[in-house]
């Protein structure tokens, strides 16, 4: 043998865990009737050790479960069913039981059956909130008297909120003493290092087992071995960010810039310290000891007023400030800050980015400010909604549930919605027993965040969680259930009582409850009324931070019934107050409605500029309602330039079911503007299928104007004859909906379908109809539509023809257009006027552009009279052309 140390990969052999190992024997006996066994614990302190040495010396199946790599609704339930699964099939058939009514206790006995099985699940607190909520669903149904389920080993990080299980046990992993860190540094290095290196080594992991290992692998054997000596610092920042980096990646990013900001005022004042140590003469160069070492391993306290004065300073947010404290990630004490876990913080400082670094200190010294709370601008939003007293506040998990309250409002206001809806899932459990009323409206505002998502359900299971609701509040809960799930007949009637109760209340919340029923009910009069008395509410009583929230509201339910001025209105409106209270998120909905009223309009610019200030945001943010409606709004402006084909591919993901289409609410909304698309764009079969599905749709009696938009799809789709009478049933039934544009654009389909068939004066009619409508709705790209139409068929157009452009016209234009305007070709005019053919197609161009129309049938409705045949219809320039024409028939003769 050679002599030489080399490192040794560690097994599943563990080093003062006697009382962990314990629990882990009472999770396996034999005579055990399953359970669930929490372990928690820091990074790199033995959790997936733990649960590799516990899959091993389980005597029968055991199924280690990982975190997956993305956390999409339901991605951790898929990774669970896919382990335990014998194939694909029957992975999938268990998801489709886990989301439904019998939940993911059915999924897995179904797997399962009744066999002693372990499932180990590592970092639940890397799982999706769904996953997270069907898992403690089935614990506690498992748990339930009578009932026996698998083992369930579960990890997670030491500052996860566990799941309340009945008769579940909790270990904590802590550090390792001084016995079990030299057991596994002899372990770990063969042979083993000389003492001086070991306690060394010891010394500077601190007894932390991920450290220790980390510390070993990277110092190489020649150092353990003694032939080269140990750097002045073993356990440097490449150790700590090797450790602690991933769990680092999956903190927000504003919670990692703020950490950073405390490492940075920490070592700040630890030089300032050692400088003033060095003035007075009381360091030397033996100071490299133990007591030197030991202050290394922790950053000094900062005064929060200092670490606040610091974030603003570098425009850092300080939100996630008492999130991190009620974590346990920060310890405050007497008005100073710092790092609970001593690693941490040295880990932050080695893996912030150089230019984090920079941008701090370039931001200057931390100056101190009014108030030392970490939430000013989240206190605002809570404070707008709930004022909870004092007593309450002071209950440790209430202060936990609204700070993820605080979090949750944030992450909806600016941030991803799915983080906000998981942040104020975690605050409604926290408050459920201690504060109902805040627990109530996390609920409320967790369904909305989901909403807003698209995600159904992320909804049901914020809807879910209200289990101890009652009364208007068990309404809401039941009855949105029953509406997502497609059970009509049980939602209507508790979701009328709902706008019954709240509707006639003062509170902004309840107000703003009582609102979405009506929407949901497919009730827009009553939406924006509710919702308009919401928002005198809230002006009065000064609610700066709720009032976008409440416009957004309005906004919908105006666009809904058909009121685009008044959406509009409310909309800029809505725009203007998200701005100094900074609400990214409800101004790009606001910008969707602003989008979607320009498409009614008719200006494109408009409809190009609101759409991609919304898409901006709502991409990035998961805002799948907003990027629908901008969307939606994109597609009819290209409708209404006559581009179908461009209109129905921009269409089709929205009028699709599944994750990668529109939004579940705005689906059928959508399918009529799709199909008058498709059919333009020779995409009949898609169009008919999307028909059919509405049809369904519109029969449940969700929204006013379904009816008569269906028939309009059926007389697009109709063949012959059959057209002229679903045409006149939409007319019929647009009587009373209530929106007068979507009647206009049914008598603008049909007034066209009629000038096809060759009808010009039946046609005239609903086309003049039509554009009345347009132009009193201030939709001037629709009633130049219509003006275009009505002029096809010879009909006059009112006081709309510009006559003046006319008079602009050359006497040789004029005598074209005349001739055209007649119906004349241009090889016929050429002969007439003695011209080429190409001068006179040279001419009708200039008369195209000086009049601003398309197409020579717009002519007559624009065309002057004659001044040479005022009392008859060609006059003598007609009798020319006929003429014309006769002789040359009888040559060709």
């Amino acid at each position: 043998m050679s002599g030489a140390t080399h490192v040794t990969a560690p097994g599943p052999r563990l080093y003062d865990r006697a009382a962990e190992l314990a629990a882990v024997a009472r999770l396996t006996a034999p005579a055990g009737d399953g359970g669930v066994l929490f372990v928690t614990g820091g990074p790199g302190e033995g959790r997936s050790v733990l649960l590799a040495r516990a899959a091993d010396d389980f005597p029968g199946p055991a199924h280690r479960v990982a975190a997956p790599g993305h956390r999409a609704p339901w991605s951790g339930a898929r990774a669970l069913f896919a382990a335990l699964a014998p194939g694909a099939p029957e992975a999938r058939r268990a998801l489709r039981t886990a989301r439904g009514e019998d939940g993911l206790a059915a999924a897995v006995s179904g797997l399962l059956g009744g066999l002693p099985v372990l499932v180990c699940l590592d970092d639940l607190h890397l799982w999706d909130a769904h996953s997270r909520a069907a898992l403690a669903a089935a614990w506690r149904r498992d748990r339930a008297p009578g009932r026996a389920g698998p083992r369930w080993l579960v990890s997670a990080a030491r500052h996860h909120r566990l799941p309340d299980v009945p008769g579940a046990e909790t270990v904590r992993l802590g550090r390792l003493g001084p016995d079990g860190a030299r057991a596994l540094l002899r372990d770990l290095c063969a042979p083993p290092p000389a003492p001086p290196i070991v306690r060394r080594l010891v010394e500077e992991a601190a007894g932390h087992p991920g450290v220790l290992v980390s510390a070993v692998r990277r110092l190489g054997t020649a150092r353990l071995a003694g032939g080269s000596p140990l750097p002045e610092q073993p356990v440097d920042g490449a150790v700590l960010t090797e450790v602690y980096g991933g769990f680092l990646k999956h903190l927000p990013a504003d919670a990692r810039r703020l950490l950073t900001v405390v490492a940075l005022a920490g070592r700040t004042e630890a030089n300032r310290s050692e400088a003033s140590r060095t003035e007075e003469g009381r360091t030397d160069a033996g100071r490299i000891g133990a007591g030197g070492r030991e202050a290394a391993h922790r950053l000094p306290g900062v005064a929060v007023d200092a670490v606040l004065g610091g974030a603003r300073a570098a425009g850092v947010p300080v939100e996630p400030l008492d999130g991190l404290v009620a974590d346990g990630l920060l310890c405050r004490a007497d008005g100073l800050l710092r790092f609970e876990d001593p690693f941490l913080g040295r880990a932050v400082l080695a893996s912030a980015p150089a230019s984090r670094h920079h941008g701090v200190r370039r931001a200057g010294a931390p100056r101190p400010v009014r108030t030392a709370s970490a939430l000013a601008r989240g206190e605002r939003h809570r404070a707008d909604r709930l004022g909870p007293p004092a007593a309450v506040r002071a209950l440790a998990p209430a202060a936990r549930g609204r700070s993820h309250l605080v979090r949750g409002l944030a992450a909806l206001a600016g941030g991803p919605v799915m983080d906000a809806h998981e942040a104020l899932l975690r605050a409604a459990e926290l408050l459920r027993d201690r504060a109902p009323a805040e627990a109530s409206d996390a609920r409320f505002l967790a369904m909305e965040a989901a909403w807003a998502g698209g995600d159904v359900a992320a909804c049901l299971a914020a809807l879910d969680c209200g289990g101890d609701a009652g009364g208007t509040e068990r309404d809401f809960l039941d009855g949105l259930g029953a509406a997502l799930t497609v059970r009509l007949g049980e939602a209507r009637p508790a979701l009328a009582r709902v706008v019954a109760r709240d509707g006639a209340e003062d509170d902004p919340r309840l107000l703003l409850r009582a609102g979405s029923a009506a929407l949901v009910l497919g009730d827009t009069a009553a939406a924006a009324r509710i919702h308009a008395r919401a928002l005198a509410r809230a002006r009065a009583e000064h609610r700066t931070a709720l009032l976008p929230r409440v416009l957004e509201h309005l906004a919908y339910a105006e666009l809904r019934a058909g009121r685009y001025s008044r959406a509009a209105r409310t909309a800029r409106e809505g725009l203007r107050a998200a701005e100094p209270v900074e609400q990214p998120n409800t101004a790009a909905h606001q910008h969707a409605v602003l989008a979607l009223v320009a498409s009614v309009t008719g200006d494109g610019p408009a409809v190009a500029e609101h759409a991609g200030l919304a898409l901006g945001t709502a991409r990035p943010h998961g805002l799948v309602q907003a990027a629908t409606l901008a969307e939606w709004a994109l597609a009819r402006d290209e409708l209404g330039r006559g581009l179908a084909a461009q209109a129905a591919a921009r269409l089709v993901p929205l009028v699709r079911p599944g994750p990668r289409g529109g939004h579940f609410a705005l689906r059928m909304l959508v399918v009529p503007c799709f199909v008058e698309a498709a059919v333009a764009s020779g995409r009949t079969a898609e169009a008919r299928s999307a028909a059919g599905e509405y049809a369904v749709w519109a029969a449940q009696g969700l929204d006013g104007p379904a009816p008569a938009l269906l028939a309009r799809c059926r007389a697009l789709l109709a063949q012959g004859e059959e057209a002229a009478y679903w045409f006149g049933e939409a007319v019929r039934r647009h009587e009373g909906c209530g929106n007068d544009f979507e009647r206009a654009r049914t008598l603008l389909a049909y007034g066209t379908w009629l000038r096809r068939r060759r009808r010009p004066g039946a046609a005239r009619e609903p086309l003049r109809d039509a554009l009345v409508t347009f132009e009193r709705a201030a939709a001037d790209g629709w009633a130049d539509h219509a003006r275009s139409e009505l002029r096809a068929t010879g009909g006059a157009v009112g006081g709309t023809a510009d006559r003046t452009a006319w008079g602009l016209l050359t006497p040789q234009q004029q005598r074209i257009a005349r001739f055209a305007a007649r119906g004349a070709t241009n090889r016929e005019i050429a002969d007439r006027l003695a011209l080429s053919p190409r001068t006179v197609d040279h001419h009708l161009r200039g008369v195209f552009a000086r009049l601003g129309i398309r197409s020579r049938v717009e002519l007559p409705g624009v065309a002057g009279p004659d001044p040479r045949a005022p009392g008859q219809d060609g006059g003598t320039e007609a009798k020319g052309l006929v003429s014309s024409r006769a002789r040359r028939s009888a040559g060709s003769s």
